[in-house]
């Protein structure tokens, strides 16, 4: 068997050779110098030589590297590494930017960056976020994933049968799609695989269910989502036109059992006038809607959506006036009463839509879903009266 140190031995040799013939040029250069040759080799002094050449050489660059990296060393700021510890690590690419530590370093060095993208961390982490970075701390509405699309199996109908890979991706490549509308969910869970939180699961009839406990409304199924069916709305916001068609009317109704077909009756029904159709297709500004529910009981075709599972009935407290307020804007006629007279609300009739408790001068109707929302509003109009009173009496007493 060859032995292995003989082996290391010529390689050694061969090496050292090779240096000594790369180097002795220019060791030995020279007009007309003589060179003494012998007829053998000092293997120790030659390896003796070659490391010495080689551990010079070595400190040279070395001290080059480590001059070069102290000259041109960037300092980064401690704070992106405590940023970095608080952040949620999804890599969701949610804030914007393609991980963590990158935005990290953007919040701490950019002050246009605001301290509460990282959506999956919440409210905890952008306050630790404005903590260290000595930003002001804005509140954020919370968001939520919807889907756009009520035609599930049973309700919905396809132009062919698809026998590909079951991905919603793959399978709009085949002529758009095999659902007969084209704006609707596929149905092959390609939103539900992206998802990093497990917050989308599929249903019976083949579309997403979204876990509002665990959606962070990062966005990735929204991205994900080729027949973008999947939006990310504010969660407060709680009545959808669930449908994306905007076909017209009777190719809808054809395509789909529970699309909008844009018959308008939802338009006539809101009292805010937050809603108008658009393209075939019924669409609710969030920043008029005051999910009152009033159009869910007109569609026809169950288009709209209530995310409220059980809106509670209004109830009368004392402190009614009987100024009538309540009956007067009654859609559904529940609430009743004389003039002057502590008035009832029938709830076998009242739908929660909220809007007597809103219009109460009083504030005397309660058990509303928006009732928290009204007593602060009366709250704060009581107490900008007082101010003004008290302002008015101060002024008074100093002219008199």
């Amino acid at each position: 068997m060859f032995d292995f140190k003989i082996d290391m031995k010529i390689k050694i040799t061969f090496l050292a050779s090779a240096l000594l013939l790369f180097c002795a040029p220019s060791l030995y250069a020279g007009v007309g110098g003589g060179v003494e040759v012998k007829e053998t080799v000092d293997l120790v002094e030659l390896l003796k030589f070659t490391s010495l050449f080689l551990l010079g050489l070595s400190a040279v660059f070395g001290m080059g590297l480590a001059f070069t990296a102290k000259k041109f060393s960037v300092k980064e700021d401690p704070r992106v590494d405590q940023v970095s510890d608080v952040l949620a690590h999804a890599h969701c690419g949610a804030c914007g930017y393609p991980g963590c530590r990158q935005y990290a370093e953007q919040v701490v060095m950019n002050p246009d960056v605001k301290p509460t993208l990282c959506t999956p961390g919440g409210a905890a982490t952008a306050e630790a976020v404005a903590r260290i970075t000595g930003k002001v701390m804005e509140q954020t509405e919370p968001k939520i994933a919807r889907v756009f699309c009520q035609g599930g199996c049973s309700s919905s109908t396809r132009r062919f049968k698809y026998e590909g890979i079951m991905d919603c991706k793959a399978a709009i490549l085949a002529s758009g799609g095999d659902k007969s509308c084209i704006y609707g969910c596929l149905g092959y869970g390609t939103c539900s695989r992206a998802c990093p939180f497990g917050a989308i699961s599929m249903s019976e009839e083949n579309l997403p269910v979204i876990d509002p406990v665990a959606c962070v409304a990062c966005g990735v199924c929204e991205t994900a989502c080729p027949t973008n069916a999947i939006e990310i709305q504010p969660m407060a916001k709680e009545v959808v036109v669930r449908c994306h068609s905007k076909d017209k009317g009777p190719v809808t109704k054809k395509n789909c059992q529970v699309g909008c077909i844009s018959c308008g009756l939802c338009v006539k029904a809101c009292p805010f006038n937050a809603i108008k159709v658009e393209n075939y297709l019924s669409k609710i500004d969030n920043d008029k809607c005051k999910v009152c529910g009033l159009c869910i009981t007109k569609c026809p075709t169950n288009a709209i959506v209530d995310y409220i599972p059980k809106r509670p009935k209004a109830r009368v407290t004392d402190k009614c006036i009987g100024c009538h307020m309540c009956a007067k804007v009654c859609p559904v006629n529940a609430a009743s009463g004389e003039l002057k007279k502590l008035h009832v609300v029938d709830e076998a009739t009242c739908i929660g839509c909220g809007i007597c408790a809103a219009k109460c001068p009083k504030a005397a109707i309660e058990n509303t879903f928006n009732y928290a929302e009204v007593i602060a509003a009366y709250e704060a109009k009581k107490a900008a009266r007082e101010k003004a009173k008290a302002e008015r009496k101060a002024a008074a007493a100093k002219e008199g």
